[in-house]
């Protein structure tokens, strides 16, 4: 690492020009070619997935994407002529733009003459709906070709006759906040950085770095979209992740760095002895990182595979570019990334050394005094937030929970008032008839699914059927979201079909975009205990190797689990519950997305193991000199409580910027992130874990003599062996860190 920094110090230019040229080249060839990024859930193996197959074996050359129009009157009724006149003149125009295949409307004598036209009108008579099927799904169409049919479909609106519209592709419309939440979070982030190094300089670097490696892993992103399944939403979280960890590991080594010009170094040398020492932490942080978040992969579903590699490929180029960008930018700004202040206090008094003081000092002291009580306090805290976990229900949102202001909002709203809530996600049963009897089975299943609690109405037959395939479009009485939905579902898999199916050769599997989000969801449950048993075991291992006990790794877990459980609870009040959610714009209560837990623990895992790893490794290294436990936790809490706040601060802004992008997913990963960091931070690691290490005692580095001696070692910060000024030998005693009163602490 030492030869790293001293190459790229020497040649600070040409490595500056390189990772421009990298961005430059990544960001050419990404605009040049577009994005493919997916929003298909569809778990191969299940029941709705094989519904899908099915169908697109049968229904081959299918059109796309099916979006609806709607349109609601509160005087008189939409039969009206004035409203046939403009609506249809509307849906005339919008069945001609390049894209649409087909308009299925409720006026006209098609309409009238198959009885389509009463289904899309409702029975009060002052709403009704359209049908748009484009020529391709929602992933393979351009927001310039939906835009059109947005801005010609809500040409037809006057003051009495409301227009709006909803679905996949409609989606693709609205807008999105997502550069205005990365602008706000850098903002923060120079203000705190600013605060704590008091260098225009320094406060430029970590942003720099951050902003740089983001882009080039943004781009490199959109370029893999092309040949892997990507979602959607994984750019906007590689940002989130990657400009939080970002700017936090730059802040680490320039913070390393800075101590290094204060003890009386030199640019090149402070530079290298800080890549040498916080570098090999920031990296052994990212590998952490990558590899939890790659544990996705063990899930094996494609829609996490692409997610965790996104994430991957993010934290890796923010580790390289902290560990080679940053120390070319450290030679570039000299001594400036001192203030004023300390290059003058320098030039006049040499290097000093350095004495934890101040208020990380006091608190330090106060701690080792109250540690049973901040213990119970920390862990009150804690089992407080984490019990909303306990209610908290996987399942998918939809267009309901968008933005109150959206066209897709009201477009699912209205239909869910004119002809129910279930007709915004309706069941398709997609069933093989191979001989008649199987023919005749499936007609008594339809007249049973209409006796069906739970069932609205039931459609079968004509355009939905093709050879020895016929698909029932079952249209439950609750919305697609609810509980009582996926009862339903349920109910129609283990009962209400395989009774119909006895005895014959009749195959029904249940399908449809809503049956679908359930099995997703199904399937993740089904995984997460053991994806985060391997997440915690790989973690704790990682520590034993480090730190060479057992008490560590084990608190670690514990930590890092109530990190996770107290972050899920402030989730779940907020979106699932509803508080504030409309409020901050992310619109009403909800289910919580299915793959948010693995994600979630996935990053978390990683990003809690920088602070541990910040924290114990400065305690460690006290503990291997004088085998002074109280001393050891003492000195660590003190030396590195100002820059694990400082990282949480920056961290905790950037994650909370993005509840400003408008999309309901990003805005739940944002929340939860930053609830994890400042719980972590301000909770478990300059509190809990300091108080319960002062009441372990010795017993916190203890490890049996035989695993001892199997161990390999591993060395995740070497300690610096500069002959440069270091502090006496001994704190000042407990005593002399009192605070003036225990409130100030």
């Amino acid at each position: 690492m030492a030869a790293l920094a001293r190459w790229c110090v020497n040649r600070r230019f040409a490595v500056i020009v390189l990772w421009l040229a990298a961005l430059v080249g990544l960001s050419t060839a990404a605009f040049a070619t577009g994005s493919a990024y997916s929003s298909v859930y569809n778990v191969p193996g299940t029941e709705a997935g094989r519904a899908a197959a099915l169908l697109n074996k049968a229904f081959a050359g299918a059109a796309g994407s099916a979006d609806t129009i709607v349109w609601h009157t509160a005087h008189g009724t939409v039969r009206t002529a004035s409203v046939r006149q403009r609506i249809g003149h509307a849906l005339d125009e919008v069945a001609k733009l390049p894209g649409v295949r087909t308009v299925s409307t409720p006026y006209g004598p098609q309409a009238a003459a198959s009885g389509a036209g009463g289904a899309q009108i409702s029975r009060d008579g002052h709403t009704g709906y359209a049908t748009v099927t484009f020529d391709a799904d929602a992933e393979h169409l351009s927001a310039s070709q939906v835009k059109r049919v947005v801005h010609t479909a809500k040409s037809a609106a006057a003051k009495d006759l409301q227009v709006e519209l909803g679905g996949d592709a409609i989606a693709l419309t609205q807008p999105s906040h997502g550069q205005l939440s990365e602008v706000v979070g850098v903002a923060v982030a120079a203000v705190v950085l600013l605060a704590a190094f008091g260098s225009l300089a320094a406060m430029c670097l970590p942003i720099v770095t951050a902003v740089v490696s983001v882009g080039a892993a943004t781009m490199g992103i959109q370029l893999l979209s092309h040949i892997m399944n990507i979602a959607d939403f994984a750019p906007m979280l590689g940002t989130l992740i990657g400009l939080g960890v970002g700017i936090d590991y730059a802040l680490f080594i320039v913070t390393r760095h800075r101590r290094g010009l204060r003890r009386g170094l030199s640019v090149p040398r402070a530079a290298e002895r800080a890549i040498a020492t916080s570098g090999r932490a920031v990296v052994f942080a990212g590998g952490t990182v990558c590899a939890a978040v790659l544990g996705m992969l063990v899930l094996r579903l494609s829609f996490l595979t692409g997610v965790a590699i996104a994430a991957a490929v993010t934290v890796l180029l923010t580790v390289a570019a902290s560990v080679t960008l940053l120390p070319a930018l450290l030679g570039v700004i000299g001594r400036f990334a001192l203030s004023k202040r300390e290059r003058r206090r320098l030039a006049e008094h040499g290097p000093q050394p350095e004495l934890p003081t101040g208020l990380a000092a006091r608190w330090s002291g106060f701690v080792e005094r109250h540690p049973r009580l901040l213990a119970a306090v920390a862990a009150v805290v804690m089992l407080v937030l984490a019990v909303p976990t306990v209610s908290m229900r996987l399942g998918t949102s939809d267009q309901g929970n968008d933005p109150s202001t959206s066209t897709t909002r009201k477009a699912y709203d209205l239909v869910a008032e004119g002809f129910g809530p279930g007709v915004n996600g309706p069941l398709q049963l997609v069933a093989r008839t191979d001989d008649a009897a199987a023919k005749v089975a499936l007609d008594k299943l339809t007249d049973t699914l209409r006796a069906t609690h739970g069932v609205a109405s039931v459609a079968a037959g004509g355009a939905q059927r093709a050879g020895d395939v016929e698909v029932l479009t079952v249209v439950p009485t609750t919305e697609p979201q609810s509980q009582a939905t996926t009862d339903l579902i349920n109910r129609l898999r283990h009962e209400v079909i395989p009774a119909a199916e006895k005895g014959t050769d009749l195959r029904v599997e249940v399908g449809g975009v809503t049956a679908g989000y359930d099995d997703f969801a199904s399937v993740i449950v089904g995984k997460l205990p053991v994806f985060v048993g391997v997440v915690i075991a790989l973690g704790g291992v990682l520590l034993l190797l480090a730190f060479r006990s057992l008490g560590i790794p084990v608190k670690a877990g514990l930590m890092n689990l109530a990190a996770v459980a107290s972050s899920f609870g402030v989730v779940a009040v907020i979106f699932q519950w509803g508080w504030g959610s409309e409020l901050l714009g992310l619109g009403r209560a909800g289910p919580i997305e299915p793959f948010l837990p693995v994600i979630m623990v996935s990053v978390l895992f990683g990003l809690s193991m920088d602070y541990q790893v910040f924290l114990v490794s400065r305690m460690y290294e006290e503990w291997q000199e004088t085998r002074d436990n109280r001393r050891a936790v003492r000195v660590g809490l003190a030396e590195t409580s100002r820059v694990i706040n400082s990282a949480a601060v920056i961290m905790i802004s950037v994650f909370l910027a993005f509840v400003l992008s408008g999309d309901r997913v990003i805005a739940m990963f944002g929340v939860g992130l930053a609830a994890a960091v400042a719980l972590d931070a301000f909770v478990l690691r300059t509190l809990l874990v300091p108080a319960l290490m002062h009441l372990l005692g010795r017993a916190n580095w203890w490890l049996p003599d035989w695993l001892e001696r199997v161990l390999p070692r591993l060395s995740i910060e070497p300690p610096e062996t500069e002959a440069v000024p270091r502090p006496p030998k001994a704190l000042p005693p407990p005593q002399a860190l009192r605070p003036k009163a225990p409130g100030s602490a």
